[in-house]
């Protein structure tokens, strides 16, 4: 498990400090629809049961269950920059960074990555685009088996490691990618960048899997789960089971998100 660090303007430290929070900000109320759709791929995810969690892995990882998941659709990429400033200038959202007068937020990498992931979004910044096109964060559920499939990969294309399939501390790449660079590292159902390039907001707290005797301070609904990994990840940290967490004020240059329906 891996407990994100409240942002800097500069990449976070290999070994991340807890900020204790005292809970989560209400998400922003935006109404404002698009006026023009924006094309974005979706992936269709069937109904069913898959094994969620590694009885191998970390303890928040434990024990691997069996969960029943409806079917849904998911974002085939991470949400990009350009995406992100049709939905600013549809709606007239401001960022949590914005409201608050703060110049490093996600406008710092827009104009020259437009079809990077965004970043330096807010866990509310991330609800508030997904309702705006009429969507929602994937469920930690969700979002696991989008990623690993029903077969139960360790990585989403597969179970060995393959440096060349993600962004990560191994690429090399030291930041963000073009969604969807990474082809061969797709997920079982085609869903791209599932692990690496950004690490992903979900809708759900950070508490222990059901049968668990797994203890931790960070349970309690103080923290949202993140999940896949970034580009500042290592390939460990980018499984598909792998859980962190964080408050939801987190802004990293390493974190973004996409959605559901």
């Amino acid at each position: 498990m891996e407990v994100l660090p409240t942002p800097t303007p500069v990449p976070p430290p290999p070994t991340p400090t807890p900020i204790p929070v005292s809970g989560p900000t209400p998400a922003p109320d935006v109404t404002a629809a698009p006026t023009e759709e924006i094309e974005i791929p979706m992936v269709a995810i069937p109904a069913g049961e898959f094994t969620m969690g590694n009885d191998a892995g970390d303890d928040d990882e434990k024990p691997a269950h069996t969960v029943f998941v409806d079917a849904f659709e998911m974002d085939q990429f991470e949400v990009t920059n350009e995406q992100f400033q049709a939905f600013v200038e549809e709606s007239g959202y401001l960022t949590e960074a914005e409201q608050a007068g703060e110049s490093f937020n996600w406008r710092a990498f827009a104009e020259a990555k437009p079809k990077h992931p965004v970043v330096l979004v807010t866990w509310n910044d991330a609800v508030a685009y997904c309702e705006w096109q009429g969507k929602r964060l994937p469920t930690e559920a969700e979002w696991e088996k989008a990623a690993r499939g029903m077969e139960g990969f360790v990585y989403p294309w597969g179970n060995e490691w393959a440096t060349e399939k993600a962004n990560t501390e191994e690429s090399g790449c030291r930041g963000t990618t073009i969604v969807g660079s990474y082809p061969a590292g797709a997920s079982p159902y085609g869903v791209m960048d599932m692990a690496g390039n950004v690490s992903e907001w979900t809708s759900d707290w950070y508490e222990a899997y059901p049968g668990s005797s797994f203890r931790s301070s960070y349970f309690g609904k103080k923290y949202r789960v993140i999940r896949g990994g970034g580009w500042f990840s290592e390939a460990h940290l980018v499984r598909t089971t792998e859980r962190s967490a964080s408050s939801v004020e987190l802004r990293n240059d390493d974190v973004g998100f996409r959605c559901v329906r």
